[in-house]
């Protein structure tokens, strides 16, 4: 009685087999990318450059810089809205590098496979 499913002799077919290798090597690529990614560090700036934040690659938060001009008892709200926008940028600055680099290794595909 013949065996139902399966591949003659019990292995994968030479596509399959390649397909597997393919997928292997871009999940190699991607965690190298990633670990490259998280020792960069994004800077960025508000008020001027009066608040300077850097992030790493996995978004942590390393380096956060005041001039002295922007240290205003009086007005703390300004102070904190500055670092603020200065922090999100340096984290849309990392994961812009993140989606460029999955889109490099994906080519173009969207991060995905197409089936």
């Amino acid at each position: 009685m013949a065996k139902r499913g399966g591949f003659p002799g019990g292995g994968m077919p030479g596509n399959m087999n390649n397909l597997m290798k393919q997928a292997q090597r871009m999940q190699r690529q991607m965690e190298e990318n990633q670990k490259e990614l998280e020792t960069k560090e994004f800077t960025a700036k508000s008020g001027g450059g009066a608040v300077e934040v850097t992030v790493t690659g996995n978004k942590q938060i390393t380096k956060v810089k005041l001039s002295k001009e922007v240290v205003d008892p009086e007005d703390i709200e300004m102070l904190e809205d500055l670092v603020m926008a200065a922090a999100n940028e340096a984290i849309r600055l990392s994961e812009e590098a993140n989606a460029e680099a999955m889109n490099k290794m994906t080519g173009g595909m969207g991060g995905g496979f197409p089936f």
